[in-house]
């Protein structure tokens, strides 16, 4: 999956460009977020692929 989302090395603000439109700063893809055992939204996310039918393998 491609990472759109960007953030700026100067002003910290976040844009889909490579160059920030607000001060013209560098941009960069920022971390990923921190990985968890204990997943808060977890049994949200497993809930709606089973709503939408993500698992299910049609032919």
């Amino acid at each position: 999956m491609k990472v759109l989302m960007r953030k700026c090395g100067k002003c910290g603000r976040y844009t889909l460009k490579e160059k920030c439109p607000v001060c013209g700063g560098k941009t960069y893809m920022p971390i990923p977020p921190r990985f968890s055992i204990e997943d808060p939204y977890g049994k949200y996310r497993r809930k709606l692929r089973k709503e939408i039918g993500f698992f299910s393998f049609r032919r």
